[in-house]
């Protein structure tokens, strides 16, 4: 991100087209260094037999062998029952979605925070771990990934575990709405 004048003299923020690709760097150190703490063991002998096979064989980018063009990413979805990620915009949602293959009801609590209270900085985990609370779907032993980014392009993630399971929360910035989600988003 650039602070640049235009053309009438008028300061702003010019933002770089490498700011996705900063922004999966930060990520993917983030779900490299957290995959060992928390993935199953056959997860990360996957991850690490597939690392390992790609730097003795390298990686063949002639179509020849699909499966070994990009690295393998492991399912989280194995680790985890809950995802909080940050809502800072549909495409990142999308992205993050995609590579990380979750669902869409993995992805409700972020998309929904996105929807009602537009990108509210990393404090949208906050935002999405009400909304499961509000739904009453985080039970006692669930584990909830939650996954922000940050200034300078950081990436960081907290782990829970749910101690109880939440019902009818009585202090709740979703509590006056819930009913009407989710949304139908377009």
């Amino acid at each position: 991100m650039y602070q640049e004048e235009d053309e009438q003299k008028l300061k702003g923020l010019k933002i770089s087209k490498d700011l996705i690709e900063i922004g999966g760097d930060a990520l993917k150190t983030n779900i490299t260094t957290l995959g060992p703490l928390v993935l199953p063991f056959s997860e990360q002998l996957l991850f690490f037999g597939t690392l390992v096979w790609r730097h003795l064989f390298g990686s063949k980018t002639d179509g020849t062998s699909p499966s070994m063009k990009k690295p393998y990413i492991p399912d989280y979805k194995l680790a985890f029952e809950h995802f909080c990620v940050h809502a800072a915009s549909k495409t990142i949602l999308d992205e993050l979605q995609r590579n990380l293959e979750l669902s869409d009801k993995n992805m409700e609590a972020s998309r929904m925070t996105l929807h009602r209270f537009g990108n509210t900085s990393s404090s949208s985990i906050w935002y999405e771990l009400a909304y499961m609370e509000a739904k009453e779907s985080v039970r006692r032993g669930d584990r909830v990934w939650q996954l922000a980014f940050g200034s300078g392009f950081k990436c960081n993630s907290v782990v829970w575990r749910a101690m109880r399971r939440v019902t009818n929360p009585s202090r709740n910035p979703w509590l006056d709405c819930i009913n009407r989600y989710p949304a139908t988003l377009n």
